[in-house]
């Protein structure tokens, strides 16, 4: 008789998933690293699929595992809600991990605020933080992410929303530079000044380039990086200038890395950031208290943003 394919093997494979490693998957399922292999041998045998091969000296996951995490992980999810907890209102007794998709200009300021309260409640919940390497909402559909913050299009019907904070880009330079001991900056300065310019997607032209073009005026850009925290590096180094949010450039002046930050003397588009969640979440309770965590971390920074 063919070996079947039971919700234990699949708490396996979600786990192997979530760390790539025998070894860490043994330590969060509470099994032995030899159980644990055995049960990834047998995970090979019934998905008829090699689920994770060596690569140097890790493990990496193989294309059919890739595209069945997902659906593993909202069985696992469906599993769950079939069988009432009495503890499974209490935080703490809670063996989970969420995930978050969070933006580059977001996540260094966002991310060890919303760690430290969870740790707090929930000792054995962990974050992962998911690059925001796209903003297509499969991935909120499909369960493999719980929430997803950041700067988006407007949203599909089964996708809710809610605006956490508007951020505004700033100019930012080293403290100890011209332009960091300047009193303010010039529009001159800006068309003076090399650039570093920070897009995921590799863009060198954005809205102050517009609104540069609308004086007659432009600026030049002498490199482009995937983050803001590179193009922030950079500016450490010379006297060049990068535009960041306000947000995570406040976090990090405040953190005591020498830089400085000037308001941009055009008018350029704010940007709302927004908590974005499946409406099949709407009335999880484990979706509404992360939620009202993220809430509850980014108070600060509305704060800061309103004093200036």
């Amino acid at each position: 008789m063919a070996e079947q394919l039971d919700l234990n093997l699949l708490r396996v494979f979600d786990a192997l998933m979530d760390t790539g490693s025998v070894t860490a998957a043994a330590t969060r399922l509470h099994l032995s690293i030899p159980a644990t292999s055995r049960a990834l041998g047998r995970l090979r045998r019934v998905m008829n699929d090699q689920i994770l091969v060596r690569a140097g000296r890790g493990l990496v996951p193989t294309p059919f595992a890739q595209r069945s995490a997902a659906k593993v992980k909202a069985l696992l999810d469906a599993a769950a809600e079939l069988r009432v907890d009495p503890a499974g209102s209490d935080p703490c007794s809670w063996r989970r991990t969420f995930a978050i998709r969070v933006n580059d200009g977001l996540s260094p300021v966002l991310a060890p605020r919303l760690t430290h309260r969870i740790a707090a409640e929930a000792p054995n919940v962990r974050l992962r933080f998911v690059a925001q390497d796209s903003k297509e909402p499969d991935q909120l559909r499909d369960g493999s992410l719980d929430l997803d913050i950041g700067v988006a299009d407007p949203p599909p019907p089964d996708v809710r929303t809610q605006t956490l904070f508007s951020d505004h880009f700033v100019a930012v330079v080293a403290a100890h530079s011209e332009l960091g001991k300047a009193e303010r900056l010039t529009v001159d300065d800006l068309c003076t000044h090399p650039h570093i310019s920070a897009s995921r997607r590799g863009f060198a032209h954005g809205p102050l380039d517009e609104a540069l073009q609308r004086l007659g005026r432009s600026r030049r850009v002498v490199a482009v990086v995937p983050s803001f925290a590179v193009a922030a590096l950079m500016a450490l180094e010379g006297d060049v200038i990068c535009l960041g949010p306000q947000v995570v450039t406040e976090h990090l002046v405040e953190r005591q890395v020498p830089l400085r930050w000037h308001k941009v003397p055009l008018e350029l588009p704010s940007a709302d950031v927004e908590l974005r969640w499946h409406r099949r979440l709407d009335d999880d309770p484990a979706s509404r208290w992360l939620r009202h965590y993220v809430r509850e971390a980014v108070q600060p920074l509305v704060a800061m943003l309103n004093r200036t």
